[in-house]
């Protein structure tokens, strides 16, 4: 009841002080932000560095002040950084762990692309993946390419028909491979259509 006899501005001055520290910490990494990036160009003129590296030098420098400014207004409102750090922590590590789960999948895909725009073979040719030297490794005819891998035909051997071979993209980007345009550069005996 003794916040009804208070006057009226009394009454929000706490919030109104509390938002003023809000908006207070929040200009204050603002400016602190602005103030590097325009002593970060200065410096760059003043001495010969790179764009490639005052650039991202920047982002990085901004993105750690206006973060600090962001964990300083959450301590205001009553969240612990300890609480804020080991959360932050958590997601990172679960992150790192589904991004190495996933890393295989994500490299297939990338080979995938590259392979859609750079072409170094089509459906129709005959691919050999080069182990060593010495030693003979898949080769057939590439019947189909997807996101993931690459589908071949062997070749008949010893009369025991075809077989199909899915050979995971990122492989043609980590061994040699040999290549044989169309059906008429390399005998055809096995890999008629």
């Amino acid at each position: 009841m003794e916040a009804f006899k208070l006057p009226f501005a009394a009454v929000w001055v706490e919030p109104l002080w509390f938002t003023a520290q809000i908006l207070l910490i929040l200009l204050a990494g603002y400016l602190t932000q602005r103030f590097v990036a325009k002593g970060l160009t200065r410096l760059g003129e003043r001495y010969p560095f790179p764009p490639q590296l005052l650039m991202p030098l920047r982002g990085v420098l901004r993105w750690l002040i206006m973060g600090s400014a962001l964990l300083f207004v959450l301590e205001r409102l009553g969240v612990s950084a300890t609480v804020l750090w080991t959360a932050l922590s958590g997601f990172v590590a679960v992150a790192a762990v589904a991004f190495f789960a996933m890393w295989s999948v994500l490299s297939n895909l990338l080979c995938a692309i590259l392979i859609f725009t750079v072409g170094p073979f089509r459906l129709g040719d005959v691919v050999e993946l080069v182990d060593t030297t010495d030693k003979p490794g898949v080769k057939g005819r590439v019947i189909a390419i997807n996101l993931l891998y690459t589908t071949l035909v062997e070749a008949e051997e010893l009369g025991t028909g075809s077989a199909m071979v899915q050979v995971p993209n990122s492989l043609f980007f980590q061994r040699s491979v040999r290549r044989w345009r169309g059906t008429d550069v390399f005998p055809s005996s096995g890999f008629e259509k």
